[in-house]
């Protein structure tokens, strides 16, 4: 939980106390690759914070096909927010699409830190606006960017993606289909 820590220490004040007290409802679990976190149906009632691995967060749609909406990397926060929120059961998959190493916060630590850090009210707020601020920015890029745009942004967010994630995944994420990232990729490549 060290990385929690320190994640935590840079966005608000928080006395050594206060840390232990908040992380003792927390805990570490270990995921193998293609380990569902939460799926759908599901109530979700943790946030997870992920020290090492990836997560792709992702709906199906009526007909069963698979879209990548986020991938969340190495020491930042996830979970289905709006469902979480609300208590009301889960419609999109978080899945580990590598050995993942979590420190899952309950919801209980969250309501015990509002209730009760000095300034857990600014810590829920800072995640909820980072979440916020990668969603809007997320919106606006597949309305406004053209593929080439978005691909050449997507390493950006996610850095050293393509080496973690499979093209299939990358190409649900960017809406484009394989063929149209394949063709982005070699005309990337001939730049070089």
């Amino acid at each position: 939980m060290e990385r929690l820590k320190e994640v935590i220490q840079q966005m608000i004040r928080i006395s050594e106390e206060e840390l232990s007290d908040f992380l003792g409802f927390c805990y570490e679990e270990n995921y193998p690759k293609k380990s569902i976190i939460c799926g759908p149906g599901s109530i979700p009632d943790e946030i997870f914070f992920l020290e090492k691995g990836i997560i792709r967060v992702m709906i199906t749609d009526p007909k069963g096909k698979e879209h990548s909406l986020h991938f969340t990397l190495e020491n930042q926060f996830i979970c289905d927010y709006t469902q979480y929120l609300l208590r009301r059961p889960s419609i999109y998959t978080l899945e580990c699409l590598e050995d993942s190493k979590v420190v899952v916060l309950p919801r209980k630590a969250i309501d015990w830190g509002y209730e009760n850090l000095k300034e857990g009210q600014k810590f829920g707020r800072l995640i909820a606006e980072f979440y916020f601020i990668y969603l809007d920015t997320r919106i606006n890029d597949q309305y406004s960017l053209s593929s080439k745009e978005r691909y050449d942004n997507i390493n950006k967010t996610f850095p050293n993606i393509h080496n973690r994630v499979s093209q299939h995944m990358i190409a649900s994420y960017l809406g484009i289909s394989s063929v149209h990232l394949s063709r982005l990729k070699k005309e990337d490549k001939l730049k070089i």
